[in-house]
């Protein structure tokens, strides 16, 4: 009878313990996937403590924050803090995507529209001729947004523009941006399913935006973005009072404040860490046009191989958090961009959290996007 009775009590034990392990599983699953206060800020810590242990690294800032602010993380090193300058580079691109999004709205635009539309002839003639056929007056402007043009890119290419990088700082017009391009060979014909990063795109939708609206680009951003967000310490820089930052090539402090005024739309902004945030925030929360139009504009196309894991949509980066990229520790996307002297900004909706950061180094263009990735694997 006792053998019976303790058969029965286990019986009845066993389907018990399996429920309430199932119930830690599934409210351990909740906060893991949900996000929350549970977020570990020191493994931030650590991962920005070896990030910024290189000796090449002479300065740096991370902040982190969820949408709701409860969870508020900043990082520095090197005497930054959130609300120093930081020369945004690239990151610039989604000051510009925003503007358009704005145009499509008031229909003062169409993503489908030929930029021949906009941009004289003399400069877009001979811009992009792929084996013999021109293709300049095809462009669209979905084709400039999703970097599927086939344009090449002078950034990485051209030696002018080498030249004013690593040895003597000039200002560059966007005439010589164009003319550097044309002496470049296309990548592919426009809207041939791929997709090609070339900062010439986004040099042709600033001027796009100008014509469109007849404003200097800096009064654009100021209209649609800075100034209905409060972004009081974010500008382009169009004369020589307006501060350009300091960066490094490795161990070698550098200024280039012509240059990088003269890349304007593709990347020639100046913020703060504090201010990326609020335009983080902004961007993906729908704050300053409607959200609902990031549905339309989230087909990614994979990049040249040089970008790889990065892909690209409707003006942002795509970076897939699933699988090898991650070792399988991440799951999700990171969204946003990053840029060439170290800078990034970052959604990560798989636990909601936003990242803005800075390197102030041009000596390894690909640091930020890793340092990203690495955050989005220590949030669990």
């Amino acid at each position: 009878m006792k053998v019976k009775r303790s058969v029965k009590k286990m019986l009845l034990i066993i389907p018990i313990a399996l429920l309430c392990i199932i119930i830690i599983a599934w409210a351990s699953a909740y906060i893991y996937f949900k996000g929350g206060n549970n977020i570990n800020a020191q493994a931030f810590q650590k991962r920005f403590d070896v990030a910024t242990a290189p000796m090449n690294i002479h300065e740096s800032v991370l902040f982190i924050e969820n949408s709701t602010g409860d969870f508020s993380e900043i990082y520095t090193y090197g005497g930054r803090s959130i609300d120093s300058p930081m020369v945004v580079a690239s990151v610039t691109k989604m000051f510009t995507t925003t503007c358009i999004i704005k145009l499509v709205e008031e229909n003062r635009l169409s993503l489908a529209d030929k930029i021949s539309l906009y941009i004289d002839n003399d400069i877009l003639s001979g811009l992009h001729v792929y084996k013999g056929v021109e293709y300049s007056f095809d462009i669209t402007v979905s084709d400039l947004l999703y970097q599927t043009s086939g344009l090449p890119d002078y950034f990485t290419n051209s030696e002018l523009v080498k030249n004013a990088i690593y040895n003597q700082d000039v200002y560059l017009t966007f005439e010589q941006y164009t003319e550097e391009t044309k002496k470049l060979s296309p990548r592919f014909a426009p809207n041939s399913g791929k997709a090609y990063y070339a900062d010439i795109n986004f040099d042709i939708l600033g001027v796009i935006l100008e014509n469109v609206m007849s404003l200097p680009l800096d009064e654009i951003y100021k209209q649609y973005i800075f100034e209905p967000l409060g972004m009081i310490n974010t500008y382009l820089p169009v004369n020589e009072d307006d501060f350009v930052p300091h960066l490094y090539n490795a161990s070698e402090r550098i200024e280039r404040p012509l240059l990088i005024a003269s890349f304007r739309a593709s990347g020639g902004c100046i913020s703060t860490a504090r201010d990326m945030m609020v335009f983080n925030k902004a961007f993906w929360n729908g704050e300053i046009f409607d959200k609902a139009i990031l549905e339309t504009l989230s087909g990614y196309n994979k990049l040249q191989f040089e970008m790889t894991p990065i892909t690209y949509g409707g003006g942002y980066m795509g970076i897939s958090l699933n699988g090898i990229n991650t070792f399988f520790l991440a799951k999700g996307n990171l969204m946003g961009h990053s840029g060439s002297t170290g800078s990034l900004l970052f959604y990560y909706p798989e636990r909601d959290l936003f990242f803005i950061g800075d390197f102030a180094q041009i000596e390894n263009p690909g640091l930020s996007v890793r340092f990203a990735i690495m955050l989005a694997m220590v949030t669990k």
